[in-house]
């Protein structure tokens, strides 16, 4: 996961970075405000964020600010690092777009805490984006199979009148009969689709494709 670091402090953002590289994540230096907000800005911006909050250019806050008016369904999950342990400046820090804060000097063990609930946080996030594209998905596909299926009842019938005025030997009996197989066919396919509760998936060529059967199993 991709970690973006704002800090004005070269000492302390080089050890920032060598300790998140550590646990694992891909780091984004910056060392000023408006680097900041430009990285945040940008369109496969960084979901976790560490920000100082005394920095040139644009102060922690002010960057807040400025990443809060960007209209997403991912916001960044900020926490700002700050040397002011004061209520009034901790509240102030939260009602600018902050998520969490930790004070400085701060320990390695607590930070790797909150950015954890940072991740479990952009994960859940993440997991109900995922839900309702799903779910918008799922009404457009009732609404076509709704559309569908007068039109396949109206060739279904129609066949099976024709069916019935036909020998079996007739040369266009076999065919008529393939038609309403397949008729009755998407039919069923399309009752599936406007059955589908779960997201469920089978492998097809290289990727993967919705498993219409499990998914629409009660």
């Amino acid at each position: 996961m991709k970690i973006l670091v704002a800090e004005d402090d070269l000492p302390s953002l080089r050890i920032l970075d060598a300790v998140l590289t550590k646990w694992g994540y891909d780091v984004i230096s910056v060392s000023d405000g408006k680097s900041a907000i430009d990285k945040l800005l940008e369109p496969d911006a960084p979901n976790l964020v560490l920000l100082d909050w005394i920095m040139p250019d644009s102060d922690g806050v002010e960057v807040c600010k400025a990443v809060r008016l960007k209209e997403t369904t991912t916001p960044p999950y900020i926490i700002l690092l700050t040397g002011k342990g004061d209520k009034k400046d901790i509240i102030k820090g939260l009602e600018s777009g902050a998520n969490d804060y930790i004070v400085k000097p701060y320990d390695t063990n607590e930070l790797r805490a909150r950015i954890n609930v940072g991740r479990r946080m952009i994960d859940l996030q993440n997991a109900l984006v995922e839900k309702e594209k799903f779910q918008g998905v799922l009404e457009m596909a009732g609404a076509i199979c709704h559309e569908l299926n007068q039109p396949l009842m109206s060739i279904a019938g129609y066949s099976e009148l024709l069916l019935m005025d036909l020998s079996e030997d007739n040369p266009q009996y076999k065919t008529l009969r393939i038609i309403n197989e397949q008729v009755h066919r998407l039919g069923r396919i399309t009752k599936k689709l406007m059955n589908i509760t779960k997201y469920k998936t089978k492998s097809y060529l290289e990727g993967n494709i919705v498993d219409i059967d499990e998914a629409s199993q009660e």
